[in-house]
């Protein structure tokens, strides 16, 4: 009986994922008003009353859409239960913990960027979008938060930031939207973005390596 159940759940779960798979293809080419939950069920290869039975309606379908692509599965864990948030906060210095940060925000961008701007878009002309997350702060501040605060805590950290000062600093320089521009827009490699990064927030955050010529 367990090996049924589990069997069960296996197939339910993989039908969760091309579901989501298919829905996050054809909102990427077309837009999320544009695209009918019955096109992501023949993309899915599910009759389009499987969506309805798992995720009820299209605005759920994108909000699980991108918290699955914001973790890079579908396991209920946040983000700074991951792994490699972990290294983050447990970093033995700041230069480490930052590069920690970097390298790890660098997948997660690769992943959710041109997502956040489909979602900003549907946002904008779909209202009720906007209640799927209502009165929360936005969870990328949340996490830049509580990496400001870890980094700033280790040597190596420039003196005189503060959490705020730093937080913003991440928020600003890796964000979807400036990772798109660059990568997208002017066709930076990811792995030139991630050099980017780093040697630009090690520059602001950091204090200065005095084995560096001024």
């Amino acid at each position: 009986m367990t090996d049924v159940k589990g069997s069960r759940a296996d197939r339910a779960s993989q039908t969760r994922r091309r579901i989501i798979a298919a829905a996050t293809e054809l909102f990427l080419a077309n837009g999320y008003g544009a695209t009918t939950l019955q096109q992501v069920a023949d993309r899915a290869g599910v009759a389009v009353q499987t969506i309805y039975f798992t995720f009820r309606n299209k605005p759920t379908l994108l909000k699980e859409l991108l918290d699955v692509t914001i973790a890079g599965d579908d396991q209920p864990l946040a983000t700074m239960d991951r792994p490699w948030f972990a290294e983050v906060v447990n970093a033995p210095d700041a230069r480490t913990g930052l590069t920690a940060l970097v390298t790890g925000t660098h997948a997660v961008l690769q992943r959710v960027a041109a997502v956040s701007e489909m979602v900003r878009t549907a946002a904008s002309a779909h209202p009720e979008l906007r209640d799927l997350w209502p009165g929360r702060e936005d969870p990328r501040y949340t996490v830049h938060t509580t990496a400001a605060k870890a980094l700033l805590d280790k040597p190596g950290a420039r003196a005189g930031l503060t959490e705020q000062q730093t937080a913003d600093v991440l928020y600003a320089l890796l964000s979807p939207e400036l990772f798109l521009i660059l990568t997208r827009d002017r066709a930076w490699t990811p792995q030139a973005w991630q050099r980017w990064a780093i040697d630009t927030l090690a520059a602001q955050l950091l204090a200065p390596d005095p084995l560096q010529p001024a």
